[in-house]
């Protein structure tokens, strides 16, 4: 959150670096151009960068490609993880969600370490209210079982 106020800031500064005062002899930050659009229409140059910094800034505290949930992941034992979410601050959805994405990580886990099912022991959903806006949170605690051998059952019956 840090690095997007800093970002705003400075875009404000570079905005405010355009203005210039009456009767002073600095050049300002951006040129007093203006782009004719039509023969009634035309749009200053300082209106531009201004209009592209307030996108840039929106998109970069939004960030639209982001996903909607962070994921942390903690080993509790061999079998046992805790999966600690938290949504994104700025969204425009996902917000019921967390179970969903509980259910797809589970399912990496189990592929990866070779487990045919999973007990979920604990599950809780709630929100943080920090000074800037609300997150969604959720925590669950999960057992995998019923390990599976990683060689296919003709193969061990071979070694028999």
């Amino acid at each position: 959150m840090m690095r997007a106020l800093r970002f705003v800031l400075l875009g404000v500064a570079v905005l405010a670096g355009g203005c210039s005062t009456p009767g002073s002899t600095t050049a300002p930050l951006v040129p007093n151009k203006v782009f004719k659009l039509t023969a009634n229409t035309s749009i200053p140059l300082s209106g531009i960068v201004g209009g592209a910094l307030v996108a840039a800034t929106i998109y970069y505290v939004y960030d639209p490609l982001a996903p909607n949930w962070e994921i942390e992941e903690s080993r509790l034992g061999e079998d046992h993880f805790r999966l600690s979410l938290r949504m994104k601050r700025y969204h425009t959805g996902g917000a019921g969600e967390s179970m969903q994405v509980v259910k797809r990580r589970v399912a990496q886990l189990q592929q990866e370490l070779g487990y045919g099912s999973y007990q979920l022991l604990e599950y809780t959903e709630g929100i943080d209210s920090p000074t800037l806006g609300a997150q969604r949170t959720a925590e669950a605690v999960i057992k995998l079982a019923q390990r599976q051998e990683r060689f296919a059952d003709s193969y061990l019956q071979n070694l028999r």
